[in-house]
């Protein structure tokens, strides 16, 4: 019995620390205190890679030289000439077909895609299904996503071609769901008793999410109509009503999307999302990706729609079309 009321002695006062400290972030009607800027870099990627097959975690021995092979793989200035082989086939118009390499899009110092893998050490974002894996398309997903890469390999006919994030209208990273991609990777939070905000750096896009829960009105927004609440100490929100245009990976207008906000301590944030929409995926399926406290600033990203970067992409599509005889 002693040696039971020792370690239980023991146990308590390890969590008396993390207890007092989960109420000392808090604001002052009551709720946890999420604000603040969040840094969502990662190099561990969204899928399982299927070197690791069953493995879920990597070991405390895994982590720096799994890191660092992520961090030499993403650097285009490293092993220029081999990874000038690695390129992603655009399809075949008119007879030819070209190519891309997405390594060599910019060199590292453009780049902001962090160095370590998650805290967790998970070797995917992913962490439902089991396998660390996006589920597989239904058969209408299947076929909406192979128009969308047969839109992407001809010639692009106007701006409505293009993704919204190339037109500068909304984030590429900033979804929602927010994940991890190429740089400009903060969030900042603003709580009022009554909304949320979150204000995404990537093309300075803020959502306000009121809360108390309450029916969505089923009008598409870009980003999606949200609702939030709070379940004990965690932020849940709800958003559906997505346009067509920003669907999440080719989803449809049933997409029904569920995040989870949770401060685990002083510098870390849990945000875990599930995605729902039958029309695309075979079953729902879930991320978690933990953002650290940021002490620097949102800087603004100086994007907007109608920039010299689409005048180009048309301007080289109505050229290949003109040496084309159309």
């Amino acid at each position: 019995m002693t040696t039971r009321l020792t370690a239980f002695a023991a146990v308590a006062a390890l969590a008396l620390p993390l207890f007092a400290v989960a109420q000392e972030l808090r604001t002052p009607h009551g709720h946890p205190d999420i604000s603040g800027v969040w840094d969502f870099r990662t190099v561990t990627p969204l899928e399982r890679p299927e070197e690791f097959a069953d493995q879920e975690f990597l070991s405390a021995e895994e982590v720096a030289q799994y890191a660092a092979e992520r961090v030499r793989a993403n650097n285009a200035d490293l092993d220029r000439e081999e990874k000038k082989q690695i390129t992603t086939a655009r399809g075949e118009v008119n007879g030819t077909t070209e190519t891309r390499d997405l390594a060599l899009a910019y060199n590292d110092f453009w780049w902001d895609r962090g160095t370590e893998v998650v805290d967790t050490r998970r070797t995917s974002l992913v962490i439902d299904p089991p396998n660390g894996r996006i589920p597989e398309l239904t058969a209408e997903g299947a076929a909406r996503r192979a128009e969308r890469t047969r839109i992407n390999q001809r010639p692009t006919e106007g701006p409505e071609d293009r993704p919204l994030g190339e037109r500068c209208i909304t984030g590429f990273n900033s979804g929602p769901p927010m994940l991890p991609a190429a740089y400009n990777m903060n969030v900042q939070i603003f709580q009022t008793p009554d909304h949320v905000v979150l204000l995404n750096e990537m093309v300075h896009n803020a959502r306000v999410i009121p809360l108390g829960g309450g029916d969505h009105a089923g009008v598409p927004l870009w980003t999606g109509e949200s609702r939030g609440r709070w379940e004990g100490d965690t932020l849940v929100v709800e958003t559906k009503n997505f346009l067509r245009e920003t669907s999440f990976r080719d989803s449809t207008k049933n997409l029904h999307l569920v995040e989870r906000i949770t401060r685990q301590d002083d510098e870390t944030l849990i945000y875990e999302f599930t995605v729902t929409d039958p029309s695309t995926w075979t079953v729902p399926w879930t991320v978690e990706l933990p953002m650290r406290k940021s002490d620097l600033p949102m800087y603004e990203y100086a994007c907007h729609e109608g920039n010299y970067g689409m005048d180009g992409t048309l301007t080289g599509a109505r050229a290949i079309e003109k040496n084309q005889g159309q």
